[in-house]
């Protein structure tokens, strides 16, 4: 009695347990469900090619599309063109950048700006990065993380008005320095280089915190130990074990930063001023009026997409032989 008791109390909580989930094993128990279930997972070149497919074709359509589109329209004469107008191909719009010198100016300091704010942004995530990794405890990781996220749950304009609010001659950075007696009248920080990679380093701060912050976590706290136990000392273990085994975050983070740094155009506009006008500007002031100029604006669109791809192309060769040399 006492054995079927126990037998019959068994089958009861199974079949709670699976009463819990009616829908689920009644549909894995349907035989057309299970038929192209098989049909799915028949082959691992089958299933790689049903789980590519979708990825496959977000890229082509929302990433390469747009990309291939405007490097069509930089190729004509005029866009958009009247029904039945005629459309010609010509390379003129690029040569117009290139025989042109004031285009030269915004070109080259927008890459000049981004790579001087990528350097800013990982000289000042790196500590934070690694004081997250390193020194906080795993279960209160997620929550340091999710208190320096919540800034970035607003968009760009948002963060950028926010930047204006700080550092205008009545904002936060002048009261505090007033209030301390360092100046007597308001610094005019606003609408100057400074500002703008201000702006620019606090909206990609995150892009750069999360490849250290990756690469720092994965990083065994055992590595420095030892080392320590070999006589090197802070600087020492930072520079031959710390940074070497970094570099793979280092570089993903610079390479997102700077690519996103290139294509600023909101926050550019608003924290900076004339001597900072960045080649985005330039862009789109082509597109601000109708007719022939948006083919010029795409060829230099593509101009600066090239550029920007060619430059983080030699970046990350760089840093794969740097990493090939400290591994040796």
């Amino acid at each position: 009695m006492t054995y079927d008791a126990s037998v019959r109390k068994d089958s009861d909580g199974l079949s709670r347990a699976t009463g819990d989930r009616p829908f689920w094993g009644r549909l894995a128990g349907w035989g057309p469900y299970r038929a192209f279930a098989a049909l799915v997972t028949a082959s691992p070149r089958r299933q790689f090619v049903i789980l590519a497919t979708f990825p496959i074709l977000w890229l082509l359509t929302q990433h390469l599309g747009p990309m291939l589109q405007m490097l069509r329209v930089s190729l004509v004469d005029a866009y958009p063109v009247a029904q039945d107008a005629p459309q010609a191909f010509t390379f003129d719009n690029y040569l117009r950048f290139f025989g042109d010198r004031i285009f030269w100016m915004p070109f080259f300091r927008t890459l000049t700006f981004a790579a001087v704010f990528t350097f800013c942004t990982l000289i000042i995530t790196y500590p934070v990065a690694y004081f997250l990794a390193r020194h906080v405890s795993r279960r209160n990781q997620m929550l340091m993380l999710l208190l320096l996220l919540i800034p970035f749950w607003v968009g760009e304009i948002v963060r950028t008005y926010a930047i204006m609010i700080l550092l205008g001659n009545t904002g936060a950075v002048n009261l505090v320095l007033k209030w301390f007696g360092f100046i007597d009248r308001p610094i005019p920080f606003m609408y100057t280089s400074f500002s703008m990679g201000i702006g620019i380093v606090y909206l990609t701060a995150l892009y750069m915190l999360l490849p250290l912050y990756s690469a720092l976590e994965k990083l065994p706290k055992s590595y420095n130990e030892a080392a320590a136990d070999l006589g090197a000392g802070a600087w020492t273990r930072f520079r031959r074990v710390t940074l070497p085994l970094t570099l793979e975050g280092i570089s993903s983070g610079c390479t997102l930063v700077f690519l996103i740094s290139t294509g600023f155009y909101a926050t550019p506009v608003l924290l900076g001023g004339p001597s900072t006008t960045v080649f985005a500007e330039t862009i789109a002031g082509f597109f601000h009026v109708a007719g022939d100029e948006w083919p010029t604006g795409a060829a230099f669109a593509v101009i600066m997409f090239v550029a920007a791809l060619l430059i983080t192309g030699v970046f990350q060769r760089l840093m794969k032989a740097l990493r090939k040399g400290d591994t040796a």
